[in-house]
């Protein structure tokens, strides 16, 4: 997944994986494009002496402690402002030193992106952009040993305008105690927004695949009269099922600190609750059949691997557009799937007895054989609650490229896995598709979104 920097996709007028080498090199003489805190040009690759290892992972940890940032390699500056270009070699063996010296040098080992923009007349050089997303395990340390010996550092460097600055023990134990406390919170987060959503659910008896989404960094959308009126605009216009051709929910209610929304009545509807932080969670009720393996008597009740996978392609960009254009958040999300027989069986309800509720079916994730119309028995047990987790980067997820298809993989895998399948086959984790192998259900409209967002191969 591409690391996302908003303001330089501006600047630079696409996604950071699509810029080419003009589009660089035009930022010569660009006032505008000037050093600043997401952005830095190195005329040259880093040294390999200790300097230039400090010098590196310095700069990388400080993008990783603000709010994220963009090297380019191959452009001197003069104030700031690029001023020549200077062709930097492409090849594995700088990428790996790059790599090498991040691993080794910064504690947690900052997450990074490496992406090359050839030069059409020397292919083997050009640009090397180093793209660092705002990182949520910070504060991330440089270990390097210092060029320059200092008593008055901890060596947490931080982006300061387009300089780096150094943190103070107070700004150290300040993060330390903000990474933990966010991450036990966004867990938190998470069981809490899927808890009221089971709550509301907690009379469905049928199979149900259920999406939460938290934010790392969480937004807040207001709710008043003016935009809830656009809200309801918008979900009224929905489609949540790509490529089905019909809008999904009906008029949006407004709940504690988010909205509501429903499909009409059915014990299927799809429910989805949003909240004002840009947490989000949707229930969506599963195709099912039922299967009889002795006489006429049902013995469980099965849905397809297709029509798992292609509600996660449904609900991940609906949560990941609402965290992200709703509620201002931005970067990257914690995401839940759950896969629940019976709404009885999920954790948060076993311990309810309802003696009047019927007994619950063994469930199995199987597909149907196209010929005979019988079920495939590919599942190897029955299964009654299931889960996944994943993080996601929420641009990647709402422009629906392959960046949603690795995530959908990365969840529909790990579901499936509860019930015997070492993968979907439908989805591969470097995102490759496959329309066929969905059900009939949906594998048409899985195929037209397909080529509508230049998927296939």
């Amino acid at each position: 997944m591409v690391t996302r920097l908003r303001r330089l996709e501006g600047l630079l007028g696409r996604r950071l994986d699509k810029v080419d080498y003009s589009i660089l090199a035009d930022l010569v003489g660009n006032a505008e494009a000037a050093e600043s805190e997401d952005l830095d040009y190195k005329q040259a690759h880093y040294g390999a002496d200790d300097k230039g290892r400090e010098e590196l992972a310095k700069d990388v940890a400080a993008f990783a402690n603000h709010t994220g940032g963009l090297l380019v390699l191959g452009m001197a500056e003069n104030k700031g402002v690029p001023s020549m270009v200077f062709d930097v070699d492409l090849d594995d063996r700088h990428v790996r030193h790059i790599r090498q010296v991040i691993a080794n040098n910064t504690a947690p080992p900052v997450p990074y992106e490496t992406i090359r923009v050839p030069n059409p007349d020397a292919p083997d050089t050009g640009f090397l952009l180093l793209a660092v997303p705002r990182s949520p395990y910070g504060p991330h340390a440089v270990t390097a040993p210092p060029a320059r010996p200092s008593k008055d550092t901890l060596r947490f460097p931080r982006r300061g305008g387009s300089k780096t600055e150094w943190l103070t023990e107070t700004d150290v134990a300040t993060a330390y105690r903000a990474r933990f406390t966010a991450a036990a919170e966004r867990d938190q987060r998470l069981a809490d927004v899927e808890e009221d959503l089971v709550d509301a659910l907690a009379e469905r008896t049928t199979p149900h695949l259920i999406v939460t989404m938290a934010p790392e960094a969480p937004g807040d959308m207001v709710i008043d009269s003016a935009r809830f009126a656009r809200y309801q605009d918008e979900i009224q216009r929905t489609e949540l099922y790509l490529c089905q051709g019909h809008r999904t929910f009906t008029r949006p209610a407004v709940g504690p600190r988010r909205l509501i929304v429903t499909e009409p009545a059915g014990d299927r509807a799809a429910r989805a609750e949003l909240h004002r932080d840009g947490s989000a969670v949707i229930g969506l009720g599963l195709h099912t059949h039922q299967s009889r393996l002795r006489g006429n008597d049902v013995d469980l009740q099965f849905s397809e691997p297709g029509d798992v996978v292609y509600q996660l392609l449904c609900a991940l960009p609906f949560l990941a557009s609402h965290a992200r254009d709703r509620a201002g958040a931005s970067g990257t999300a914690l995401v839940k799937a759950a896969l629940v027989a019976d709404m009885a069986e999920h954790p948060v309800r076993r311990m309810a007895i309802d003696l009047d509720r019927p007994d619950t079916l063994p469930f199995r994730i199987d597909p149907l054989d196209p010929g005979s119309g019988q079920r495939a028995q590919l599942s190897t047990q029955t299964c009654q609650y299931a889960e996944a987790h994943a993080a996601v980067i929420l641009d990647d997820v709402v422009d629906q490229g392959r960046g949603l298809l690795e995530a959908t993989a990365a969840l529909a895998d790990e579901l499936l896995q509860a019930f015997g399948y070492p993968e979907t086959g439908l989805i591969t984790r470097i995102g490759e598709l496959r329309p066929d192998r969905f059900s009939v259900r949906n594998a048409g409209a899985v195929a037209v979104w397909a080529r509508q967002q230049g998927l296939l191969a």
